[in-house]
């Protein structure tokens, strides 16, 4: 599947699947009402971040990843990202290309590791998928997330080199 930057013009394509899994509570620490405005600043706030998109045969974008420095300064040599996959989209393998995309990517850029800060521990098709590309939970936030429906669960960091 195609993988390309993101460009200003996906964004009305994004933010629909965005707001939807943000909603949702169940994976990311962000409100769940944020407003499009605070979403797209976050999604794509500029460089050093990189953003990322698949896309189908058509040109739907089937999900992205964003990849930024996950410090400043004398931490800047280890990558974060995010990863939103359309929910239409799940099962078909775009989480999997977009990982492999963004390691590629992170290393292609000169930084020796990547962490995630907080991975849902509930959310057992990331952390499997995380685990599969080489993910290893470093760390353990007992009862960091508030779950919509499974109340406190643990929030995982996840690191791996590069």
């Amino acid at each position: 599947m195609p993988i390309r930057e993101a460009s200003d013009a996906d964004w009305p394509r994004i933010w629909p699947f965005l707001r939807q899994i943000v909603a949702a509570g169940e994976t990311y620490t962000w409100p769940r009402d944020v407003d499009e405005t605070t979403a797209r600043r976050l999604w794509l706030p500029g460089p050093p971040a990189r953003v990322v998109v698949a896309v189908d045969d058509t040109g739907a974008v089937l999900g992205s990843a964003k990849l930024l420095p996950n410090q400043l300064g004398p931490g800047d040599h280890v990558a974060n990202a995010s990863f939103m996959v359309a929910p239409q989209a799940g099962g078909r393998g775009v989480g999997r290309a977009l990982g492999k995309h963004v390691l590629d990517l992170a290393r292609a850029e000169g930084y020796r590791a990547m962490q995630f800060n907080a991975v849902v521990a509930s959310n057992e098709r990331a952390v499997a998928l995380w685990r599969s590309l080489g993910f290893e939970v470093v760390g353990r936030i007992p009862e960091g997330f508030r779950h919509p429906s499974a109340g406190y669960v643990d929030l995982l960091v996840m690191h791996r080199r590069l």
